[in-house]
């Protein structure tokens, strides 16, 4: 796995990053969290994955969804209890019922905010359903965040 600062991509990071002036979720790391190795369950950063993509969704008009799959799921550092987390999300495609989002999670550590390091990314899909619960097509809305 290794460090991100020798990825590529992560020299990008900022124009991922650039849509939103703030992350979808900024979340402090608690004691609670934490796995057997006294780093943060990885159960806890794919839930907040999961949160932080459906406001994506939310930003582009969607009202009611599921979650249908998460993917290319890359668990780069672990995440420790007193990191700040945020994650920073994108939506990277809008079908006729689903979207899909991308969302990268970056830790500042222990409270030195020159400490930035990616931990994680993700690409998640969400369906639009109504309310019989089956596929929708998304109606963009004029209101939507673009």
């Amino acid at each position: 796995m290794g460090r991100l600062e020798s990825r590529p991509y992560i020299d990008n990071l900022m124009d991922h990053l650039a849509k939103w002036n703030e992350p979808a979720i900024r979340v402090l790391m608690m004691p609670r969290d934490t796995n057997a190795h006294g780093t943060i369950f990885g159960g806890v950063i794919l839930s907040y994955i999961d949160q932080a993509g459906a406001i994506e969704a939310r930003r582009q008009g969607l009202q009611f969804m599921v979650t249908v799959s998460m993917d290319k799921v890359v668990f780069h550092e672990p995440v420790f209890v007193g990191d700040l987390v945020s994650f920073w999300t994108e939506t990277l495609r809008i079908g006729t019922t689903s979207i899909t989002t991308k969302v990268i999670v970056e830790a500042i550590r222990g409270g030195h905010p020159e400490k930035k390091v990616v931990v994680t990314e993700a690409h998640v899909v969400y369906v639009n359903i109504g309310e019989d619960r089956k596929p929708r097509p998304i109606e963009r809305h004029a209101n939507a965040y673009t």
